[in-house]
């Protein structure tokens, strides 16, 4: 009879364990596929700039510009004429291909933003780093957690959006744009920026390039440090999250300051008061609340 009892517990505990890998499997299915899903729909959003189509703005506008360069394009190629240094002729020609280059290719994405913005209107721009994922519509919206947990075009997306801080004023100058993005397993969204915390890969990518439907900026880092989301109550510690648009001199100052001494290596370029200024932030799990923060300040594009 004992025996008979202790089959039947065995039974019973073999059913309840093989429900448990059934559920497992179950719910490492759904987490997979749903994982698949959300890197499909990233990839979407990534290829979004590229489906954008502006040929003719971008012919209208080169013509424009060609029509308006003309006059001075000929008196540069008199000058040109009299020089029978035909090396220097081909090096002349060669940087001026490449500044033709650059530039039409930064009229193309401009024009792109714009007429994204058109369509979505809560996007600001476009955010890129060479060489990882990053590179994303970003967008702005009333408070900073609708696109905690919504994409550009406002649906639900566990992987939110690449978003502009909400208090960010478009009319100041000299400022700080604060641009979030969550950090994901599959390397969507800001993941990526985890990766400068090796001076290795800060050196081989040192810009990061945002774009709006006014301008094609880069910026060249300054900073990369680790921090937290403090409470309202702290006091005496480094909120960096709350500079956006500086009131003062010395207030950009600090800012400045801080985020040097916060670095967790050393960048010789820094910032000078008015120099405009770019802070992607994603989260950092090495504490509570981690963020893993990158600074750069805009530099000026020569074409020649």
């Amino acid at each position: 009879m004992d025996k008979e009892k202790n089959i039947d517990k065995n039974k019973i505990l073999n059913r309840i364990i093989y429900l448990i890998l059934i559920f497992l499997i179950i719910l490492s299915s759904l987490y997979i596929a749903k994982s698949f899903v959300s890197k499909k729909e990233a990839e979407k959003d990534r290829d979004l700039l590229n489906s954008v189509d502006v040929e003719e703005e971008v012919t209208r506008i080169q013509k424009e510009s060609n029509e308006n360069s003309g006059e001075s394009n000929e008196k540069s190629n008199q000058s040109n004429s009299e020089s029978d240094n035909e090396e220097i002729r081909s090096e002349e020609k060669s940087k001026e291909e490449i500044r033709r280059e650059r530039e039409a290719e930064s009229i193309k994405r401009i024009a792109q933003v714009k007429k994204l913005k058109e369509e979505y209107k809560n996007i600001v721009g476009w955010i890129e780093i060479e060489d990882t994922h990053i590179s994303y519509p970003v967008v702005q919206g009333k408070d900073n957690d609708f696109y905690l947990t919504h994409n550009y075009k406002g649906d639900n997306a566990e992987r939110g959006a690449i978003f502009l801080d909400s208090n960010y004023n478009w009319n100041i100058a000299g400022n700080n744009l604060m641009i979030y993005g969550h950090y994901m397993i599959n390397n969507e969204m800001f993941t990526d920026l985890t990766k400068y915390i090796e001076e290795d890969f800060y050196k081989a990518h040192p810009t990061i390039r945002f774009t709006t439907a006014d301008e094609d900026a880069e910026y060249n880092i300054i900073a990369v440090f680790r921090s937290k989301v403090y409470s309202k109550n702290d006091e005496d510690v480094f909120k960096y999250y709350n500079f956006m648009n500086s009131n003062s001199e010395k207030e950009y100052n600090n800012f400045i300051k801080n985020i040097k001494r916060e670095a967790i290596y050393n960048i010789e370029e820094t910032a000078e008061y008015g120099d405009e200024l770019i802070t992607l932030t994603t989260c950092s799990y090495y504490t509570e609340d981690g963020r893993f923060v990158v600074v750069g300040r805009k530099k000026v594009i020569e074409w020649n």
